[in-house]
């Protein structure tokens, strides 16, 4: 058993050092495997990918991606950043308030961190730079802020980690509001201390009556989160559907109420969610398979039965938390779901955990990996935007990464502050 193991990854990480996409590396991986150690026929392989495919919530995922494409494009994303100005913008570090608070707003409409990232931080990055923030802290700050993306519902994460460990997707998404909000409060924090350290100074004075103007300019991007989570909550529509009703929502407000979407930015939205979706879909079949093998080889039993042997439950909790930050500096968080749910899941029940309260642990574990090198896909969009080298970013995300994992350790062993409003 433990040879299958190191054989496994052990390839698995001979493909992803020399660059081969993750999905490839997977699939290579699965595929070696199962000839050569194995008398199962390679077909296995393929029906997992596409068995595993043949699901209605994950369908949620591209249309998730749509009404966040859509939302960006028409105006609502732009109109969050200037009620997140009026609201926060008097503070101490102001811009980076703005930055902060407006991750938060976004990521109720995307469900994506990258999204948020390019969203907001294309707004925020240049901004901050022209008020005299140093561009590394800039582009780290928004990298950091959208992580939230993914914990804010809707989630696409949440939605992958329902599918594979069968628990409620609604119950992912209004477990995540709280832990969400603490991130924000938390990166806030950081941005406060850090700003009046290097004088970021005040923009503007508070203005009640801007906010309101603000408010009123805003209440139909407002009003999507409700929608979609008050459908669903309401019995009137599951997740998967909600995402279309977002798309509808986007479509009629970006077109007919603020006048922002044409045709030519509906066809980005569409070809974009396309391109994405391609990538995740491809990803994520591979990831079933990969997932499959690592069943049918029993890894998961005998990895469960080793992390057991530790005894101490809190020990057995600090380890599988330091094993998913590990996994998410080097494999996505779509990947790392997929494979390391069913290892992981059985023990932490075991241990008295709910499947839900688990599925946030392992989520905000991985989105720290979004913001920790060397894979950190959230480092490299906001690099891109900001256009700032990755290693500078890297060290001035420090202090974020810090705050984040105070806010997991709460989240690991206080299960309330994800259970509290279920």
């Amino acid at each position: 058993m433990l040879t299958t193991v190191l054989m496994l990854f052990g390839l698995l990480g001979v493909l992803m050092f020399i660059g081969a996409p993750i999905g490839i590396a997977l699939g290579v991986s699965t595929a070696f495997m199962l000839y050569f150690t194995t008398t199962i026929d390679m077909t296995t392989m393929a029906s997992a990918c596409f068995g595993g495919l043949d699901s209605f919530p994950l369908m949620a995922i591209p249309f998730f991606i749509l009404a966040g494409n859509l939302m960006k494009s028409g105006g609502i994303s732009r109109r969050l950043l200037d009620l997140a100005d009026a609201m926060v913008g008097h503070i101490r570090g102001s811009i980076g308030m703005v930055t902060i608070v407006a991750s938060m707003f976004f990521a109720a409409l995307s469900g994506s961190a990258p999204a948020t990232v390019t969203s907001i931080g294309s707004i925020t990055i240049p901004e901050m730079k022209d008020k005299g923030y140093d561009p590394a802290y800039a582009t780290a700050l928004t990298a950091a802020s959208g992580t939230i993306g993914v914990i804010i519902p809707p989630s696409i994460p949440f939605v992958i980690y329902g599918v594979v460990s069968g628990a409620s997707i609604a119950d992912m998404f209004i477990a995540g509001i709280i832990p969400g909000i603490l991130i924000g409060v938390a990166l806030m924090a950081v941005n406060y201390i850090i700003a009046r350290k290097y004088g970021y100074g005040v923009t503007k004075k508070f203005n009640m009556k801007d906010v309101l103007v603000r408010l009123k300019d805003s209440i139909w991007a407002l009003l999507v989160p409700v929608i979609i989570l008050g459908g669903i909550y309401g019995g009137i529509f599951t997740p998967t559907e909600s995402a279309v009703v977002g798309i509808v929502y986007a479509l009629i407000v970006g077109v007919f109420v603020y006048k922002e979407l044409n045709a030519k930015a509906i066809y980005e939205a569409f070809r974009d969610t396309v391109l994405i979706n391609g990538q995740t879909t491809f990803l994520v079949g591979l990831s079933l398979a990969f997932a499959r093998y690592l069943t049918m080889a029993q890894v998961p039993t005998t990895v469960a039965s080793s992390i057991l042997n530790l005894s101490n439950p809190i020990v057995i909790l600090l380890v599988i938390n330091l094993l998913l930050l590990v996994i998410g500096c080097f494999i996505d968080n779509i990947s790392s779901t997929v494979i390391l749910t069913p290892i992981l899941l059985p023990i932490v029940v075991g241990l008295g955990m709910s499947p839900v309260q688990f599925g946030i642990v392992m989520t905000v574990n991985l989105a720290i990996g979004f913001i920790t090198p060397p894979y950190g896909a959230n480092l490299f969009y906001a690099s891109a935007v900001g256009n700032v080298p990755l290693e500078k970013i890297a060290v001035k995300i420090m202090p974020m990464i810090l705050v984040m994992g105070i806010i997991l350790m709460g989240l690991t062993f206080i299960p309330q502050l994800s259970l509290f409003l279920l």
